[in-house]
């Protein structure tokens, strides 16, 4: 067993969609990013590529390449994931936290944890996505963005 962690956060922009996990959220600002800002999506990705120790998704995907400018973050995922299996790895399970006061999490959890299910290829019960405000206190309370950790296991075998 191979465990990583993953870390991403992006301001908001209200020009764009607010794409999480996968799931566009009506009424809600966009992130900023170079791709589309999929916050949740980068974190497993990055927690993906950390316990396979295959470093994290700008090496793959690096920002400024245009490549990958508005590139679908659940698509690069699923890159993510496909280069852990060739490396001998399937991912055991995902467990996700959004940190921000806006939008909240709750409503759309279980639409999130369906899209990363799918794009980790493993079952629903595999991966948890929650929400947490941060109290009103410091950037993320002000709503100025959005913050998420993700931890991942990999397992050895197809």
């Amino acid at each position: 067993m191979r465990i990583g962690s993953g870390y991403d956060s992006h301001r908001f922009d209200p020009s764009r969609p607010c794409v999480l996990g996968g799931v566009t959220i009506p009424g809600s600002p966009g992130l900023s990013g170079f791709s589309d800002g999929d916050a949740v999506a980068h974190a497993v990705t990055d927690a993906i590529l950390g316990a396979a120790a295959e470093g994290d998704i700008g090496t793959h995907f690096p920002p400024g390449d245009e490549r990958w400018r508005g590139a679908d973050s659940i698509g690069l995922l699923r890159q993510a994931v496909a280069l852990v299996r060739a490396r001998g790895y399937r991912v055991g399970n995902v467990d996700v936290t959004v940190i921000c006061e806006t939008p909240k999490i709750g409503p759309v959890a279980s639409a999130m944890r369906e899209s990363l299910a799918s794009a980790l290829d493993v079952g629903m019960g595999s991966v948890s996505v929650k929400g947490k405000t941060n109290e009103r206190m410091g950037w993320e309370g002000r709503s100025e963005g959005i913050a998420v950790h993700a931890v991942a296991l990999l397992l050895e075998g197809p």
